[in-house]
């Protein structure tokens, strides 16, 4: 089986009955097979022609395959349960599955230490840290969080605590 270039669907938006997250779509197995067939879960996903965002194929348990649709990109489509979707999805080539801060990278690249405690973690750690940092859009607020971060992998040898995370993240300017 060949790498998959970019393959278009239609399907609808499904609300989910689990606590991890609100809305998302099933994807027809004919096109999960391609990805996962060739071990790719990590895919950009490109909703309506108008919102593009990095995502996973996860498994929904019966064999099939979801991709999530948080809130705010469905209201900015203006997405219910029930609503159309034409979606686009392709093989996300990026080094982490989302994009690196520009804070962040910047801090990494002066800090030996930090910097190979955080390459230690595993991909997914690494995203929910990448996401954390890219939250928020002030500048400031980015190095306050970039820094928090790195010096909570250093001063924890690279575990993550979140509850203490999320105490040195509100005390960051």
């Amino acid at each position: 089986m060949s790498n998959p270039e970019k393959l278009h669907f239609n399907t609808v938006l499904d609300l989910s009955d689990n606590r991890l997250w609100g809305a998302h779509f099933i994807v027809p197995d004919l096109v999960a097979q391609v990805f996962v067939g060739n071990k790719i879960r990590r895919v950009v996903c490109l909703l309506n022609g108008k919102i593009q965002y990095q995502c996973a194929l996860l498994p929904k348990g019966d064999g099939s395959f979801l991709i999530t649709v948080n809130k705010k990109t469905r209201d900015r489509l203006g997405l219910k349960a029930g609503s159309p979707l034409q979606v686009s999805l392709w093989k996300d080539d990026s080094e982490y599955g989302l994009p690196m801060p520009e804070e962040l990278a910047e801090l990494l690249s002066q800090d030996e230490e930090g910097n190979r405690i955080f390459h230690a973690l595993t991909p997914g750690k690494i995203r929910t840290l990448l996401y954390i940092v890219d939250q928020v859009k002030d500048p400031d607020k980015r190095i306050g969080r970039a820094l928090a971060i790195v010096e909570h992998l250093k001063t924890n040898e690279g575990k993550i605590d979140y509850k203490q995370l999320n105490e040195a993240l509100r005390k960051s300017v």
